[in-house]
This record gives structure tokens, sequence and C-alpha cells, in this order.
């Protein structure tokens, strides 16, 4: 009896002790497959975090968050050079829609007053009308009485006069064009350099370091793109606005003197 209460007992024993250690390793692997996990969730949860915050920011949030972390040092200077441009480019398409006349309108009133009431009258109309065709006519008109070659010569040296004043200042617009993009690729150059100085002082190559250089570097020389691209659109625009008006004030130059000479064969 006492011999199977024995038996009944180390069967007992071996038994609990077998599923105690079976219980062990299992619990281990469960910590273990826990503390693998845990790191892919956090690093996941992270992400998700800065994904939403930077969906949840505005267009305007977004750019000005940017424009901080590029640094104020280039980042100051290419957007001077976004503001500057612009007011040039502003104050040209002004100029030019003022200098803009309807030029066909402008001859038929000129060669009608030239025929009724003479090169006064003509100067007249020129004088009351605003843009450089009406200029050019006037200083046509005004040596009409000397030769055709005179008025001619006036037309043309007057015409250059005024060319000048409509392209003034535009080379300045396509100085920013070029620098704009110069100054964001000068801060990359320098974003890369600060870049490696922290790995070299770190003496190991860590992920951090590097992307945040890299990152201030690509954001620079995105600006400086952006800002070149605006300001070459306002560009193509005041040219092609010039290149049109250039084309009238030729057209109404040479109408003029096909006008001077009929009305001087009239007399």
């Amino acid at each position: 009896m006492k011999r199977l209460f024995s038996i009944l007992a180390i069967a007992a024993v071996m038994t609990f002790g077998n599923l105690q250690a079976s219980t062990v390793p299992a619990q281990l692997l469960t910590a273990n497959v826990q503390l693998l996990i845990a790191p892919i969730n956090t690093t996941t949860t992270i992400q998700e975090e800065a994904v939403e915050e930077a969906s949840s920011l505005s267009f305007h949030q977004n750019l000005k968050k940017r424009f901080i972390e590029g640094g104020p040092g280039f980042m100051g200077i290419v957007l001077l050079c976004l503001i500057l441009g612009l007011a040039i480019a502003i104050e040209r398409i002004i100029f030019l829609s003022l200098s803009t006349t309807n030029t066909k309108k402008l001859q038929q009133n000129v060669e009608d007053a030239l025929n009724s009431g003479g090169v006064e009258a003509a100067k007249e109309v020129c004088r009351n009308t605003k843009g450089p065709v009406a200029s050019i006519y006037y200083q046509g008109l005004d040596r009409a009485d000397e030769s055709i070659d005179a008025a001619e010569k006036a037309v043309v040296a007057y015409g250059g006069v005024q060319m000048g004043q409509l392209e003034k200042n535009v080379s300045w617009v396509s100085l920013f064009i070029a620098l704009a993009p110069m100054l964001g690729f000068m801060g990359t150059v320098i974003g890369m350099i600060q870049a490696f100085d922290k790995i070299e002082a770190a003496g190991d190559m860590q992920p951090s370091l590097v992307a945040g250089g890299i990152k201030v570097a690509l954001l620079t020389t995105v600006f400086g793109l952006i800002v070149a691209i605006i300001l070459q659109i306002f560009y193509n625009y005041i040219v092609a606005k010039i290149d049109r008006i250039v084309n009238d004030m030729e057209d109404a130059s040479i109408t003029l003197i096909d006008m001077l000479v009929a009305y001087k064969n009239k007399k």
C-alpha cells in the first residue's frame, strides 16, 4: 500500500514538474515575441503619427515648417530673391500694361487729324494719348516740317529710347532667376559638409546624423528651384509683352512715315 502511494506520489511530482518545465519556456517564448514585436509596433505607431501630423497641416503651415527646417541663413536669402524679383516683375507688368495702347485707333486718329488740321492737330492727338507709340508719333511729327528723312531718324532714335524704358530692370529679374537655385545648391553643399562633420565628430555612421544634414541641404535646393520657376514664369510673360509692344512700335513707325509721305505729296 505504501509502495503504491509512493509510486502515485512520484508520478504526480513528475507530471507536475513536466507541466512546470513546459510552461516556463512557453512563457519565455511569449515574452521574447512581445519584446520583438514591441519595437516594431512602436516604430509603426511613430511613423503613423508623423504621417497623420504631416497630413493634418495645411499647405501654408507645411511650407512654413519646411522653411524653418531649412535654416534661416540661405532660406532667408532665397526668400529675399523671391521678394525683390516679384516686386520688379509686378512693377514691369503694371508699366507695360499702361504702355499698351490701341495702335489701330491711334493711327486712324492721327491720320484724320493730319488731313483735317495739319501737323499740329496730329501732334495734339499724340499729346493726349499715353504709351510709347504715341510718343514716337509725336517725335516723328515734330520733325515733319524739316524732311521725311529727319522724321524717320527721329522715329528710329526715339524708338530705341522707348525700348530701353520698356526693358528697364528686367535684367534684375533674370539675375534673381539664376541666383536663387545657385544659392540653393550652395546651401545643399554646406548642409552635406555639416552632415559629414557630425559623422566625423561622432565617429559612427548614424542614420539620424546623415538624414538631418541631407534634409536641410535638400530643402534649400527645393526652395531655390521653386523661386526660380516662379520668377521664370513672370520673366517670360514680361518678355512676351515687351516683344508685342515693340512690334506695334515698328509697325506704327512704318505707317507714320507712309502718312507723312502722303501728306507731303498733297501739299
